[in-house]
Order: C-alpha cells, then sequence, then structure tokens
C-alpha cells in the first residue's frame, strides 16, 4: 500500500504498508519494517469500503500493460460515467504517475542476524528499479536473492493500493481494477511481482487517516484466501460486494475499551485453513445440525467435535490366513526405496548420535543387571550384541522402522524368575530358556496369522497414556535414582571446618611387631618393589603412598584418611547440567537470535553439544567421575558357554513341551509392550504417511525371538521412551516464508537409515572403547532424565495433572476445558492416576512378570468408566470405543437471536481464563432492527450499516448452536 506524501515541492507514493499473510508498516522513523502482526481494522472502514465499490468504478478484466494506459483508462471510464469533470483528467493523471519510493532504506549498524541474510554488494537500489534495469545488463540472480523475494511464493501476484488526498477534488475518486493478465508495472511494486489488482483512492483534504483505514481495510481483504477467490472469479460489481458480504458475517469485533488498538497481536502458530470457512453461515442455518461426530451439540467458538477414534485399515480384521501380514507388506514394499535415500539429511545425523548414545547407555545398564541375575550366563557382551543384531534385522525389514528395540524391565524380572527356578530344579537355564523363546516365535506368528492385532484399536487415550506415562516416569526415577547412587558411593565431605585445616592429617604408621610381620620379611617384601634395596632401619613410614602403607602392613591413622574428592558435587553438575543445557538448545530454534537455519542447526544437535560440552568440562576438571565401561573382547561374559545353544541333551524331554506355559506369558508381554509402543509411534498427531504394519512388525519380532534364543541374546521388544525420542528428533517443520508466518509441523522424516546406523554403532562399539571411555556416567544419565522428561511432552494426562494445581483463572485455555466441567475432568484424571499409581507399585514387586495382564486391566477399566461419564466427555478427554453408536443423543434447537442469553452450559467453564467479548458485526445490526422496528430477526438480514469505535479481526465465526438438556 502507498500512500500519497509530500516530498519537498513534489508529491510522490511512499510504501506505508505491506502484506503477505499478516501486515507489516512503515515504523514512523522510515527506516524499518515492523514486526509482522494480525490487521485489526475498524469496523466503521469496512463499510466505507463497501460504500467506495458501490459508488466507485469497478473494471474487471482491463487488457492494461503499463501503468500509465491502466491510469488513462480508469479516468476516461469515470469521465464516461459522469463521476469525474473532464478539465481533472490531467491532475489526476499527474498524482497518480508521480514516482514510487520504497522502503529500501538499511542502517549503517546491522545485526549479525541481518548479515547472516545479506545479499551480497553493496546496492541500495529497490528492487523495482533493478527489475526495470535489467535490459542494460544488470544478472537476474542479484534480483533473486532479495531477501524478501524469498518469502513470496513462485507464482505471486500484487494487489497495488494507493491512498492519498488532494486539494483539487470535492468527493472521493475511486477505483477497482482487475487486469487480464498479470503485469509488471515498472517501479509500482518494490518487489519484481507482477500486477493483477489496483485499488486507487484519492479524496478531499482532512480525512487522510479514514483513506488509510480503508486502504488497509481492502488490503487486509485481498490477503483473505475467500475473499482473493472472489475477485478472481468475480463478474460484476455485485460479486465483490457479496464478498465483502461474506467476509464481514464472519469478522469478530471487540467493543472499544475493551482492548488496547495499539497492541499488535501476534500472528497465530497455526492459521485455520479456508477449508473450514467455505460455508458461510448465515441466520437461517443457526442450530442446524452440521455433521461433526461426536453427538453433541452447542460447540464453543471455534472448535469442532474431536473426531471419532480410528486407528485406520492397518488394524482391519480381513478374516483370512495372514491377511493383515500380506497387506502390510504390500503397503510398505513401495516406500522401501525411498525409506533409504530419504534418510540423507543432516538431521539424520544428530538423531543417530542422541539415539546411540541412549541405546548404548541402556545396554549397559540393562547388561549389567541381566549379568547379576543370570549369573552373567548373559551379560554386557550379550546384551550390545543382541541390541546391534535385533535392532539392525528389524530396522531393514519391520513395518514401521522408526521403532527402536530395546530389553524392558518386565523381561529383565522374568529372566531373573526363570533362572531361580532352573538353579532349583537342576534344569539347565539356557535350554529351556531357547525353548520359550522357540514357542514364543510361533506363539507370535499365529497371532500374526489370525490379525489378533486388531484388538489394539480398543485402546484408547486412557491406555496409551496410562503405558507410556509410566515408561516416562520409569526412564526419570531410574536416572535420578542412579544419579544419586554416587551421593552414597562418593559422599560429600560435610566434616570439613576451613578453620581446623591445619589440624587435618594422615599418617602412616609401622605395623606392629606382634602381629607377625618379622623385619626380616617386611624388607624383604619392600626390596621386591624397588631397584634399589633399601634398609628397614632406614626405612620412614611417614614418607610412603597410601597404597604402599597398605600393601606393606601399615596402617592409616588420621580424619583426613577417608577424604575423597567431591565426584558426587561433581557428577550432579554433569548431570544436570547436560539435562539443561539439552532443554536449552532444543528451544533454541524459538529464539529471535541468529539465522532461521542457524537456530534449527543448533536445535537439532542439541544432545551431542551437551554430550560434548560436559564431556570436555569433565576432562578440564580431572576429577575421576564413573566412566562408560564398554566391552573390549569379542567373546560371551561367561567363559564356560558359547555363541550357540543346543536345543538337546541337558534337560528331561518333558522341559520341551512344558515350556509352552511361560512362554504364553512372554507372549502376551512382548505383544502387549510391541503394540502399545506402536500405537503411540503411529498416532495420528505424527503425521506419518508411509502407513504402518503392526502385523509385519510382530512377525520380525517374532523371528528375532528365535534367533537370539539360539544365540543366548536377551529378547528384545519396542522400547516405548527411545522410540518417541527417535520420533521427535526426526520432525520436520515448513520454511516459515511469509512474513510472521509460523513454521508449521510437517510430519516425520520417515526412514530406515537412522535406526540401522544406531544399532550398526552399538555392534562396532566395543572397537570405539578408547573413544567411549571418556564420556561421565551422569552425562549419560542426564541423556535418559531428558527422554524421559521429553516423552510426557503432548501428553494430555500430564497437562491435566498440572491443573490440579493451578487457581482457575491461570489454567490454560485446552479445548477439553472448554466442553466438559472441571470437575468431570479432574474425575477422569484422577481414575488414571490411581491405575498409574497401581501398575508402579506392582512394577516394582515379583508381581512386575503380570505386567501385560495390567495393561489388559486398564482396558477394562476404560469400560467401565462409560458407565460413569457420558459420550460426549469422553469424546474430549478420551476417545469412544470403537463400535459405539455415534448417533447424537443431545438435541439441537435453534438459537432465536433476539431474546436468547443462554449460553452453551461447557463454554465459560470455570476453568477458562477471563476473556473479552467478540461479537459478530451483524449483531449490530440485529440489535438495531429489533430496538427500532421492535419485530423479530429478520432471517435475510440486509448488510449492516453500523458505525462505531470497535475493531473487526478478519477472523472466522462458527455457527452457534445450543444444547437442551
Amino acid at each position: 500500500m502507498d500512500t500519497l506524501q509530500q516530498d519537498g515541492d513534489e508529491l510522490e507514493w511512499k510504501e506505508s504498508a505491506r502484506w503477505v499473510k499478516f501486515e507489516e508498516k512503515v515504523e514512523d522513523g522510515g527506516e524499518r519494517w515492523s514486526k509482522p502482526h494480525v490487521s485489526t481494522l475498524s469496523l466503521h472502514s469496512l463499510f466505507e469500503l463497501r460504500t467506495c465499490l458501490q459508488t466507485g468504478t469497478v473494471v474487471l478484466d482491463l487488457e492494461g500493460y503499463s501503468l500509465p494506459q491502466i491510469v488513462d483508462e480508469i479516468i476516461e471510464r469515470q469521465i464516461d460515467e459522469g463521476m469525474l469533470s473532464p478539465d481533472l483528467r490531467e491532475k489526476i493523471s499527474f498524482v497518480l504517475l508521480r514516482k514510487h519510493r520504497h522502503q529500501t532504506k538499511k542502517p549503517i549498524h546491522r545485526s549479525l542476524a541481518d548479515m547472516g541474510k545479506a545479499s551480497g554488494g553493496g546496492a541500495r537500489e529497490c528492487p523495482s528499479a533493478l527489475w526495470s534495469r535489467m535490459a542494460i545488463g544488470i544478472p537476474i540472480h542479484i534480483i533473486l536473492r532479495n531477501k524478501f523475494m524469498k518469502k513470496i511464493p513462485r507464482d505471486a501476484e500484487a494487489s497495488n493500493v494507493l491512498v492519498g488526498e488532494v486539494d483539487f477534488l470535492d468527493k472521493p475518486f475511486v477505483a477497482f481494477v482487475r487486469l487480464a493478465q498479470a503485469t509488471t508495472l515498472g517501479g509500482l511494486t518494490e518487489v519484481p511481482v507482477p500486477t493483477r489488482f489496483l485499488f486507487i483512492l484519492l479524496g478531499p483534504t482532512g480525512k487522510a487517516k479514514s483513506y488509510n483505514q480503508i486502504g488497509r481495510a481492502i488490503a487486509t481483504l485481498m490477503v483473505d484466501d475467500l475473499f482473493s477467490d472472489v475477485a478472481y472469479k468475480a463478474r460484476d460489481r455485485e460479486d465483490l460486494i457479496a464478498g465483502i458480504d461474506e467476509f464481514l458475517d464472519e469478522v469478530i469485533v471487540l467493543p472499544p475499551g475493551e482492548w488496547d488498538p495499539k497492541i499488535r497481536i501476534e500472528p497465530p502458530k497455526k492459521v485455520p485453513t479456508a477449508d473450514k470457512r467455505k460455508s458461510v453461515h448465515s441466520l437461517n442455518e443457526l442450530g442446524q445440525p452440521n455433521g461433526t461426530a461426536g453427538g453433541s451439540g452447542g460447540h464453543a467458538e471455534d472448535e469442532e467435535m474431536p473426531v471419532a477414534h480410528e486407528l485406520g485399515e492397518e488394524l482391519a480384521h480381513t478374516g483370512r490366513f495372514c491377511g493383515g501380514l500380506f497387506l502390510d507388506m504390500k503397503r510398505k514394499l513401495p516406500w522401501f526405496p525411498s525409506d533409504f535415500y530419504e534418510g540423507f539429511h543432516i538431521q539424520s545425523i544428530s538423531a543417530v548420535l542422541f539415539i546411540y548414545l541412549g541405546c548404548i547407555t541402556n545396554a549397559i545398564t540393562f547388561g549389567g543387571l541381566l549379568g547379576d541375575a543370570t549369573d552373567n550366563y548373559q551379560g554386557v557382551m550379550e546384551s550390545f550384541l543382541g541390541t546391534a543384531l535385533s535392532g539392525t534385522v528389524f530396522c531393514m525389514f519391520s513395518g514401521q522402522p522408526l521403532i527402536i528395540l530395546s530389553s524392558t524391565g518386565p523381561i529383565l524380572i522374568f529372566e531373573k524368575l526363570l533362572f531361580e527356578f532352573s538353579k532349583n530344579n537342576g534344569i539347565d537355564y539356557m535350554e529351556l530358556r531357547l525353548w520359550i523363546g522357540i514357542h514364543s516365535c510361533i506363539q507370535c506368528f499365529l497371532l500374526v496369522a489370525t490379525d489378533a492385532s486388531y484388538i489394539i484399536k480398543y485402546m484408547t487415550r486412557f491406555t496409551e497414556e496410562g503405558f507410556s506415562s509410566l515408561i516416562s516416569f520409569i526412564f526419570i526415577s531410574d536416572a535420578i535414582k542412579k544419579m544419586m547412587g554416587s551421593f552414597k558411593y562418593y559422599p560429600i565431605n560435610t566434616d570439613f571446618k576451613p578453620d581446623y585445616v591445619t589440624a587435618y592429617k594422615c599418617e602412616c604408621l609401622a605395623p606392629d611387631p606382634s602381629e607377625g610381620l618379622t623385619s626380616a620379611h617386611l624388607a624383604a617384601s619392600l626390596n621386591s618393589t624397588r631397584k634399589t634395596p633399601l634398609n628397614i632401619t632406614d626405612l620412614d613410614w611417614s614418607q610412603l603412598s597410601k597404597k604402599e602403607c597398605v600393601k606393606y602392613g601399615g596402617s592409616l591413622v588420621g580424619n583426613t584418611c577417608k577424604y575423597v574428592p567431591d565426584l558426587a558435587l561433581m557428577s550432579f553438575i554433569l548431570f544436570f547440567g547436560t539435562y539443561s543445557m539439552t532443554v536449552s538448545l532444543k528451544k533454541f530454534k524459538f529464539s529471535r537470535y541468529f539465522p532461521t537455519k542457524l537456530r534449527k542447526l543448533i536445535s537439532d544437535f542439541s544432545i551431542f553439544m551437551a554430550i560434548m560440552t560436559f564431556v570436555g568440562l569433565d576432562r578440564l576438571i580431572g576429577l575421576k567421575t564413573p566412566k562408560l565401561i564398554v566391552p573390549t573382547e569379542f567373546k560371551p561374559t561367561r567363559p564356560d558357554r558359547g555363541w550357540i545353544v543346543l536345543p538337546f541333551g541337558k534337560n528331561p524331554w518333558w522341559v520341551y513341551l512344558a515350556s509352552f506355559v511361560p512362554a504364553l506369558l512372554v507372549t502376551i508381554l512382548i505383544f502387549m509392550d510391541q503394540q502399545i509402543s506402536a500405537v503411540i509411534v503411529n498416532r495420528k498427531e505424527n503425521k506419518l504417511r508411509k502407513g504402518c504394519g503392526y502385523h509385519l512388525d510382530l512377525f520380525w519380532v517374532g523371528v528375532l525371538m528365535a534367533v537370539c534364543s539360539f544365540l543366548g541374546l536377551p529378547w528384545y521388544v519396542a522400547a516405548t521412551v527411545i522410540s518417541i525420542a527417535h520420533i521427535d528428533s526426526l520432525k520436520m517443520e515448513s520454511e516459515s516464508s511469509a512474513p510472521g508466518e509460523q513454521p508449521q509441523f510437517l510430519g516425520v522424516r520417515e526412514q530406515r537409515l537412522t535406526g540401522i546406523l544406531v544399532f550398526v554403532l552399538t555392534g562396532v562399539s566395543i572397537f570405539l572403547a578408547p573413544v567411549l571411555q571418556f564420556i561421565p556416567m551422569p552425562v549419560l544419565y542426564g541423556v535418559f532424565l531428558y527422554m524421559g522428561v521429553a516423552s510426557l511432552s503432548g501428553i494430555q494426562f500430564w497437562e491435566r495433572i498440572k491443573l490440579y494445581m493451578m487457581p482457575s483463572k491461570y489454567q490454560p485455555d485446552f479445548p477439553f476445558l472448554r466442553h466438559v466441567p472441571l470437575r468431570r475432568v479432574h474425575l477422569f484424571t484422577l481414575v488414571q492416576i490411581i491405575c498409574l499409581a497401581v501398575l508402579w507399585v506392582l512394577k516394582s514387586t515379583v508381581l512386575a512378570i503380570l505386567f501385560p495382564v495390567m495393561i489388559l486391566g486398564l482396558l477394562v477399566v476404560r469400560k467401565m468408566l462409560d458407565m460413569v461419564f457420558s459420550q460426549h466427555d469422553l469424546a474430549w478427554i478420551d476417545d469412544i470405543l470403537p463400535g459405539k453408536d455415534k448417533k447424537k443423543d443431545k438435541k439441537k434447537v435453534s438459537l432465536d437471536m433476539c431474546t436468547h442469553t443462554t449460553r452453551h452450559k461447557h463454554v465459560h467453564n470455570s476453568s477458562m481464563l477471563a476473556n473479552s467479548y467478540t461479537l459478530s458485526p451483524m449483531y449490530f445490526h440485529f440489535l438495531r432492527i429489533t430496538l427500532h422496528l421492535k419485530i423479530s430477526c429478520p432471517s435475510s438480514p440486509t448488510v449492516p450499516m453500523a458505525h462505531g469505535r470497535g475493531m473487526a479481526f478478519p477472523v472466522p465465526q462458527v455457527k452457534i448452536e445450543m444444547e437442551s438438556d
């Protein structure tokens, strides 16, 4: 938008604002553009714009190729229609053809971010001038490198708005022009974008502010998706006016005095799509059903009913032998090539480093515990090899390669009980374990063949959140528990008093001869370690080191003999520092510092940078903090076992058949762990486009069960927290184009490469031991803590728990709080907390082996909740179980616009934040008619002509419905 201004003795058009999606205006200083912000329009300016289009000149599909030609055509039409006096032709033409000055001035001092975006060179000429001078040899790449051009879509066309006041007119000169073909009009536009629309408003002096508001109104309408579509397809003036009327139907008004018009509203993180506004709601539609699922009328202002719980065709019961497995293979095969070449991205490097460190830490921790539980029949080496083998095969051939396989707590409990049973009954543990693995593999094949995975569709948000929250809390508690263990082994020296430093000492005293150590023996022992013999009588015991004193029978006496460095404090610094730095750098992409690409790069490599920082700090300080210990030799942990377990020869024949029973428990455990983790990974919020493969995943887990059993390796299943972390590290966002537009989540980089590289690196870690030994364990505990906390984000259950501690006025404006009473939300959350507490208590006992049965118990609890909560409430805070009657159980009644005062009973929930009222401009018209004529509201209202100081927002207004009890 250009405004007419006086530059000395001459007139010129100066650029004052621009719109791509949001408004930017030239600040008063004239040296910079403002931040992009939501346009706030005065209601009066919209009505005046409508009047301008009614009374002014509207020229559609004008054949024009230059600005002078277009101006002459507009003036000629105004004269022919008697709207302009012929003697004003030259003055109008002179004003409209004045030069245009664009906002191109650069400050002398620029920020690092701007310098990073600099297009090179020292040119200060406006892009339009560069465009017009291309014929004299300026390369096109100089123009294309303009940073603002990068924010404009390739096929964009411009709408130019010219407004100003002149002293020779006594009534406004208004014209709206649509060119037949978009044309570049020299220096009219700031950037070389062809012009399709022109809006011109010149008027008498004294109303510059009003003209400016009308110009902002038409400019805002032209970037509105629906109105611009109308402008392109309009056949006459009436179509344009109808487009403004539709825009007014959806505008929301804030009454004056309830907000500060000087505040610039930040662009929303997610802009509603125009598809939701395609059907403009008129008054005779109010109260009619809109077909949303779930069965409740009376939606809040901007909320739609949640879609029905549906997991897709992947979990459909085919009724054919291996029908689901064949469909999974058919679905995944076309994506197989792209699963590899799409992994070649710098983001994949950060994901590999992150997940690799998490996997080796988990492998070492689990391997150590498993070694203690099985007398080293399985240990750290077996854990490394099993993780590498199972993970690589699964990521190569599975239906969902984003899932990371790992060992779990219930499997560890089962292994421990199985070993104790074998030991107490004289049964060979490894052979028994092999047959359990074979039976479990066969049972998994039966589940795959019968499409048994379809029962997963009955797991709603209630079960998913309970399961993922439990695993997340286990990660968090284990990280903190391991960290607190360092305070036990390396206690902080709290008895130290600086004032008594002179009194602290530790001396080595010679051994007492009565203990049987003769001088001769002592001298011989001492001289055997020295190059030159030393006479025992010349030995100064006070000069011996601590190791020598203890070795040769001396005793340490003193109050500092048990002193150790503050390793616990240093370990805590490494632990909490790694976690804090990772969280901070992960959020750095939302910072305002540095260019976008650099911020995103820092965010992607946040975990790696945090680990390297605190590994370097540990090396700098030099304290002997506990380090990562990796096996250095490729051999079984227990010397008397080989890599292959033979199936026969050590146990009675009946053991081969009886192992079917414990195998059934293992199968249920694996099935539930694997499929619930898969549901969480495949949830629709992740926007996965390549589909999933529940049956194919379970098939390969069964195969790996048998393979690992023959090799004497641990069993593996989907690891929920690490899989969520893998998803999070591969999330993609749009490259922000329009100024002020927030990056939108596009989905996940679905590929197999990162998972394969993670497990290959895990396998070769035994050769990386010289490097990995420098990584302190507290640093890896910090990574574990981050994984656990990060996996809680986005879980509605966790958000609802926090509501217990918030006063109502501070509670976030969650959609479910608009539709469900707060006490019902708290009751639902309390049930989930009780279930989680029961799972946590049982998990900590021997009954952890029944963990999969507990998960099935959550399904029973969820089924019982149907008797406590209405389907409407469950649709918002959970999911409606499949098979429910989706017919609406509430009546919808039409809303009497003139007398209605009752609002939807859930809209103004006590938990909602206080907010200003927003009104439709049409309401002002209805109120005016009602008060003046004392009649009911008309069903087909005319366009309102209200006036006032209210501000209008170009946002959609949702059809109003009411619920009758």
